[in-house]
């Protein structure tokens, strides 16, 4: 059922508005507010899936509730209502978010296909974030330790802000995972989101894989190029192992940080970047910055939020649900039927020393699926499980 409210101080206007909506559609709850003030009061402690409000009313105007309801429910959709002198207000409150106005004295035909649009639309807003928070399952983050949910509510906390992240944990724990899920549940999705492992780059190329470079800027630079942050404009870059970047390359990153702009290689041309920058390393950066490798003015710009993913020591209680996981995926991958494994060989798997953290757990249930019975057991993992 959809819930309207109509906010409008004059009575004969509201008993029309309320007989046309409830002749139309049963399923409508409506609801009246005879001025400006009330209607923000029901605003505030009930939630509606449309406001139909009049422009001029005493205590507080049209334009004014449309302002301040928009700061605290900017998705419930207004459609406002004008007196034949206020069309040009009308207009304007487009302008500030309100889907559409209807004139005095409302006209049926118009007055129901803009309610009818206007909650289809909202219908559609909510259902784009509902798939927004749902993430490819080929980045699903498994487990339900405190751990690794203190991680997810964290997620959901600030992806859909722009605030940069920077991601610490031991090797193989998932920090790209997190940096997927912060870039599909963020309005950015729709983007790309461009990954660099910095670790996997030669020192003096990383500069020109970040921000390109002009043709003639260095030996092999035969022809202009545009780098990972050039790529990834409307989106989010994902800098993995920022720990072993080269300082030459970390000044210029915050640099791109501070002013929104980079310069190719070779050219000391700007251009302007809308990048979201997500971070990650392995390291205590630290430790790097009082080494020297590191420079903290960059730290303090990437570490806005701190996500620190769990080892898969910390987190033995989601071993179970990772062994099914990995089960059904290789099984899938390999088009084979999915194994289970015993009680005791999972007890047993809980209790192994994981220095590889998650990426060696699905190795090793690998491992056991191919080698292993139809059921893997204990003896199945003393044999292949072995460290």
């Amino acid at each position: 059922m959809s819930k309207i409210l109509i906010i409008e101080d004059e009575a004969a206007i509201r008993r029309v508005l309320v007989k046309i909506l409830n002749e139309e559609n049963g399923d409508y709850i409506v609801e009246e507010a005879e001025d400006g003030l009330s209607g923000i009061e029901k605003l505030k402690k009930d939630d509606y899936d449309l406001v139909l409000c009049d422009i001029k009313m005493p205590k507080m105007d049209g334009v004014e509730v449309l302002e301040a309801v928009k700061k605290i429910k900017p998705e419930i959709p207004f459609v406002m209502i004008s007196g034949h002198g206020d069309l040009e207000t009308a207009v304007n409150t487009m302008k500030m978010g309100a889907y559409d106005y209807i004139s005095k004295p409302p006209d049926l035909n118009r007055l129901l296909n803009t309610v009818r649009n206007a909650l289809d639309k909202k219908e559609l807003v909510q259902e784009n974030k509902r798939l927004k928070k749902k993430v490819s399952k080929h980045f699903e983050m498994i487990g339900e330790s405190e751990s690794i949910n203190l991680v997810k509510e964290m997620i959901e906390k600030v992806a859909t802000t722009d605030a940069r992240v920077l991601i610490t944990g031991p090797n193989g724990t998932g920090k790209e995972l997190v940096a997927h899920w912060l870039h599909q549940k963020s309005d950015r999705s729709k983007k790309p989101m461009i990954e660099v492992n910095c670790a996997a780059i030669p020192s003096e190329l990383i500069e020109s894989e970040l921000f390109g470079h002009v043709k003639g800027a260095f030996t092999s630079a035969v022809k202009d190029r545009a780098g990972k942050f050039e790529a990834a404009n409307g989106g989010t870059i994902f800098l993995d192992e920022i720990g072993d970047m080269s300082l030459s390359a970390q000044a210029k990153v915050l640099r791109a940080l501070q002013e929104n702009k980079i310069s190719r290689v070779g050219s000391d041309k700007d251009i302007k970047v809308d990048v979201r920058v997500i971070a990650a390393t392995n390291k205590d950066l630290q430790k790097e910055i009082e080494k020297g490798k590191f420079r903290e003015d960059l730290y303090h710009r990437l570490a806005v939020i701190l996500i620190k993913v769990p080892a898969l020591n910390d987190r033995r209680e989601d071993i179970p649900l990772l062994i099914k996981h990995f089960a059904a995926k290789v099984a899938s991958e390999q088009g084979t039927i999915e194994k289970e494994f015993t009680d005791n060989a999972i007890k047993l798997l809980q209790e192994y020393d994981w220095t590889g953290n998650i990426r060696e757990l699905r190795n090793v249930v690998e491992r056991l699926i191919i080698l292993g019975n139809k059921e893997v057991s204990e003896a199945d993992v003393k044999l292949f499980a072995s460290k």
